[in-house]
């Protein structure tokens, strides 16, 4: 079969108001670029004519300047799910322009198949390949590829030569059968395969194909600083001591690692490690930094979901892609995010806060209560299932007004029960076995910034009695003293 080639404008055209789309990568690798910039072209115009034109979109995680800035600026998004991460897309939330669904990353997919949330009625996909059976070789990101394009009644195909035909076989793509039919998923190692190398869609579902060469654009995270560097000191001399212990096996266990400069610093503090082990991942987001542990012979093997490294760092692996299809499988987010598996493999993961209280509790997602910086991504897909669940992030923030380590976080993401271990930059708090009072001496002793201990130890001390040291009244005083005066310092805890 051959397909109709369209330009960006005329994909675009096909494109309705109020429409589901589901855009196929996970972050900006693998996302459609020429197409929802069209789209966004095409919203402005019809707004400029007093026409309504917004649209639902369906993702990996998040994507890019080209799919989500686009349209958030061109006011083109109703509702999103189930990631962002764009500034332009973050002021529409938080100003109630576009509804927002921030749920688990494994979850998109199979709630989508289930009918709990709206079908995407076009899937808009990145592929280095089509052939004309239909089979597609996908980029730098799986996402939710496969379900949406199962589920669309329609599908554009970016074809972004940009990325080499070669690409083909570094995915393992499989969508699991629902229940009651759902098989287990036999991944007991991060290089298993249980999936196909390509995806097969229906050619009669395919609209036309738009030609694009372009980058997925991504830049290099910001370079390693005292705190952060800290951080990651203290996350690895904490998982030496559990190897030394027994409590991770001598071989060690797979890492998952989340997104971020802390994230790096982390995996660099491993690679430097003279004490833990050549280890593989098994992940979502491959960065950087997992790059330069395989150069290095330190990370000897990962399996993610994309490829979300700098342009630079992208156009080095495709000068010697044979070495790299060796060492890294991406996988649809139902794989790679899945529960089973990552209770399965024991992974070690590693995750950043916003803030935590004093019982242990993790808010990844919002600034006081209300303002969403980002979402909830896969954190909550490991870290209820991993082997050992670790949350970082600095002491403080905005100069030493805001700590970190509050009574009480402002919105709940993780529970006590899912968080093992809390690492600052000054320290590391074991919440393994303790009792809610007893996590908050832990966590105000290691990890607050020492601004603040006496004030948490205040805090603590207003409830002498109860199973959870919690006073309702006193919870948010230091959020509440932050948002009238510009410092959590300031809150008063006296009796």
């Amino acid at each position: 079969m051959s397909y109709k080639v369209l330009t960006p404008e005329e994909a675009a055209a096909v494109i309705e108001n109020g429409e589901n789309i589901g855009f196929s990568g996970f972050t900006a690798a693998g996302v459609p670029k020429a197409v929802p910039r069209a789209i966004a072209a095409k919203a402005k115009a019809e707004h400029e004519a007093g026409k309504p034109f917004k649209v639902n979109i369906f993702s990996g995680a998040s994507t890019s300047a080209s799919a989500d800035g686009a349209l958030a600026e061109a006011d083109a998004i109703d509702q999103r799910t189930p990631y962002q991460s764009t500034p332009a897309l973050r002021k529409n939330l938080n100003t109630s322009k576009t509804r927002y669904y921030d749920m688990h990353l494994s979850h998109t997919p199979q709630y989508m198949r289930y009918g709990h949330i709206p079908r995407v009625t076009t899937a808009i996909i990145e592929v280095a390949e089509i052939t004309p059976e239909g089979e597609v070789t996908l980029t730098a990101g799986a996402g939710n590829t496969p379900t949406f394009c199962e589920l669309a009644d329609r599908i554009i195909v970016e074809v972004n030569a940009y990325h080499p035909k070669e690409l083909k076989g570094m995915h393992d793509l499989m969508m699991p059968l629902d229940p009651p039919n759902r098989q287990p998923i036999n991944i007991t190692r991060p290089d298993e395969r249980v999936g196909t190398i390509t995806w097969k869609i229906d050619p009669a579902k395919v609209v036309g194909i738009v030609h694009t060469n372009e980058p997925d654009g991504i830049a290099p995270f910001k370079p390693n600083d005292p705190i952060t560097d800290k951080i990651g000191a203290n996350v690895v001399k904490f998982l030496e001591a559990e190897l030394a212990s027994g409590r991770i096996p001598e071989g060690f266990l797979p890492i998952q690692s989340g997104v971020g400069n802390i994230a790096n610093a982390v995996l660099s503090a491993l690679g430097d490690s003279k004490v833990i082990p050549d280890f593989q991942m098994y992940t979502e987001v491959i960065q950087d930094s997992v790059i330069s542990l395989m150069d290095s012979g330190r990370c000897t093997f990962a399996g993610g979901c994309s490829l979300t490294v700098s342009d630079d760092m992208l156009a080095k692996m495709y000068k010697n892609l044979d070495f790299y299809k060796s060492k890294v499988i991406l996988r649809p987010q139902e794989l790679s995010n899945n529960p089973e598996i990552v209770r399965r493999l024991g992974l070690i993961c590693i995750n950043t806060a916003i803030e935590v209280d004093l019982c242990g509790q993790v808010n990844s997602t919002h600034f006081f209560g209300k303002q969403m910086m980002n979402g909830i991504g896969g954190s909550g897909d490991f870290a209820r299932n991993g082997y050992l669940t670790i949350f970082t992030c600095p002491a403080a923030a905005k100069g030493g007004a805001i700590s970190s380590i509050v009574p009480m976080v402002s919105h709940h993401d993780h529970t006590e029960h899912d968080v093992d271990i809390i690492v600052t930059e000054y320290g590391v708090a074991d919440l393994r076995g303790k009792c809610p009072r007893d996590r908050a001496i832990e966590l105000i002793n290691k990890c607050a910034h020492p601004d603040y201990k006496e004030q948490l130890l205040q805090y603590l001390a207003l409830t002498p009695e109860g199973h959870t040291p919690h006073n309702l009244t006193k919870a948010f005083e230091m959020h509440n003293k932050f948002i009238e005066t510009g410092d959590m310092r300031n809150a008063d805890f006296s009796a």
